[in-house]
């Protein structure tokens, strides 16, 4: 059988493509870089945020009082009964100008508020026809979206009603090895307007961001970084090459074989 020998220039080929679709340094990788210099006692500030109410939320909202029988009229779930299966259906939709229409009390204006802050005003207000209400409320919907480059993307609920980004991250399997770490999107509706944050995952700054904890439908994008772009382009290229050597290849060994 022949010997035979590439010629230089498809050596320094295929050396180029490798290289262009060679991963990231370190430093394109790992996340909260200089994680010791972010300054002590911003942890307590974190643990101050409250989740706001907002336009389409659903609320499961229930009060109990000393006399059960006289919270029942306020309530869309029987307490004695426990919880149904169904409790979206229970729920009360917050319209576009951040309203419910509660039991009893009528139109309430929730929007905007903590939820702490919602249970004071909602107790306020039935404290008028019953002592002592409790009143408890669960957001129904709360979700967020995780797209992009991270290996399990989809839509999350949140049971708790509090996560950050990279507990969101972490429910979506992190991100796979192409991702854009240092610009992370998160996608947000402020007041009826859209909004776009960009968050650096390498940086402690990520602890300071505004949206390090997430709001309900959040959409949190993972861009591709510049090998997986350079390697989209230049894929076909590859499949071409190896069609065209293996083409070559058959028909060399189809020669040889004839030779003989």
């Amino acid at each position: 059988m022949p010997n035979l020998k590439f010629p230089s220039s498809y050596i320094m080929m295929i050396s180029a493509v490798l290289f262009l679709t060679s991963c990231g340094s370190s430093k394109d990788i790992i996340y909260f870089q200089d994680a010791d210099r972010i300054l002590e006692g911003y942890y307590d500030d974190l643990s101050d945020y409250k989740i706001k109410i907002m336009p389409s939320d659903n609320l499961l909202i229930t009060v109990s009082a000393l006399n059960p029988q006289a919270a029942e009229a306020f309530n869309t779930v029987n307490l004695t009964r426990g919880y149904s299966n169904n409790l979206e259906m229970q729920g009360f939709l917050v319209d576009e100008n951040g309203d419910i229409n509660f039991p009893v009390v009528g139109k309430l204006h929730l929007g905007g508020l903590a939820k702490s802050d919602a249970i004071q005003l909602i107790q306020n207000e039935i404290s008028k026809y019953i002592d002592k209400p409790v009143v408890n409320i669960r957001f129904m919907n709360y979700k967020i979206a995780v797209l992009g480059e991270v290996n399990r993307p989809g839509t999350y609920f949140i049971d708790n009603e509090r996560v950050s980004i990279p507990e969101a991250l972490a429910r979506a399997g992190d991100m796979t090895i192409y991702g854009q770490r240092h610009d992370v999107l998160v996608c947000r509706m402020e007041n009826g307007e859209k909004k776009v944050y960009h968050v650096d995952i390498t940086s402690p700054s990520v602890f300071l961001s505004e949206v390090y904890y997430l709001q309900q439908n959040d959409i949190i994008y993972v861009q591709p970084n510049n090998s997986r772009a350079q390697s989209s382009v230049y894929n076909p290229m590859i499949s071409t090459f190896i069609s065209v050597a293996g083409l070559l290849v058959s028909i060399t060994t189809l020669v040889i074989n004839l030779k003989r």
